[in-house]
């Protein structure tokens, strides 16, 4: 990808938000016209990536004699590994693109682009997701040192969470996810990048916060390896942890894009028309997956 900034002098310090915030814009503009081809793999690839970094985190937490604060750190330090080895290699991910709302209140993409590439990277990420599930639950590597315990034990917690506090945590959680990604925007280097990454990911798996991607590998993971969970509790946290990450993440960015980027003559028209817009969308979401997921239920009953 062309680097807008290419220009400047080979420096080692960080870009300032101001260059971050037009470099995060262009990088959406492009993203927003990858050939559907190109976001299928790179969403595939980018679920496997976080169900990676849910993998190692299962394991991490796994009979730590670390206590509970320091090994939920331990935790979520592993999972970091699922967004650097997206960042550095490269892939789509549905909670890191709700960035795109700053290319969108900039003009430079419309909506139509924008719910493209959020649903084809969701369904992308999805799948990626549960097929390492598969794997790592033919692999046979759960049954060593209680991880199959372990990963039915996240999914049911995962499951016995309320709507609200799934959907708050979901916010909380695509905050520092998007942090994550805008900071390792504005490092100039790999190791800049992971420094970037660590922190911000590490800080939501020891916070507890959920995010959908990785909850597709985990909650699918612990259902194989024995966790009572039904089809209801797992889109009963799946819709409003997506939810919320979608809120947290276009929040971010709207503020970003007002600080940084926005002109102020047009921007209150803009921004008014655009949340008009996401709350349709929401709705609209809400509504389909709820009628799916009444029919999924009457057909199991």
């Amino acid at each position: 990808m062309t680097d807008q900034l290419s220009t400047e002098q080979p420096s080692a310090d960080a870009l300032v938000p101001t260059d971050v915030a037009r470099r995060l814009e262009a990088a959406n503009v492009k993203r927003a016209a990858l050939p559907l081809r190109s976001l299928i793999v790179l969403g595939v690839l980018g679920g496997i990536y976080i169900a990676f970094g849910g993998a190692l985190a299962t394991l991490a937490i796994t009979d730590t004699s670390l206590g509970f604060g320091l090994g939920r750190l331990a935790a979520g330090v592993a999972f970091s590994l699922g967004l650097i080895l997206l960042v550095i290699a490269g892939g789509e991910l549905f909670t890191g693109n709700n960035l795109m709302i700053v290319a969108l209140a900039s003009g430079k993409v419309s909506w139509r682009c924008v719910w493209r590439n959020w649903t084809v990277a969701y369904a992308s990420n999805a799948a990626g997701a549960l097929l390492l599930a598969f794997t790592i639950h033919h692999t046979g590597i759960l049954d060593s040192g209680g991880v199959r315990a372990t990963a039915a034990g996240i999914a049911e917690a995962k499951t016995q969470l309320g709507v609200v506090p799934a959907f708050l945590r979901g916010v909380l959680c695509n905050m520092l996810v998007c942090l994550a990604v805008w900071l390792s925007m504005a490092a100039r280097s790999v190791e800049g990048k992971v420094m970037a990454i660590v922190f911000p990911i590490g800080a939501f798996v020891a916070l507890g916060f959920e995010h959908c991607v990785a909850n597709l590998y985990l909650l699918p993971v612990g259902m194989l390896s024995g966790a009572n969970v039904t089809l209801a509790g797992f889109l009963g946290n799946i819709v409003p942890v997506t939810l919320g990450n979608t809120v947290g993440g276009a929040g971010l960015a709207a503020a970003y894009w007002l600080v940084y980027l926005s002109d102020g003559s047009t921007a209150q028209a803009r921004l008014q028309a655009w949340l008009r817009r996401i709350g349709e969308l929401v709705r609209s979401t809400c509504g389909q997956t709820a009628a799916a997921a009444r029919a999924a239920i009457a057909r199991m009953l």
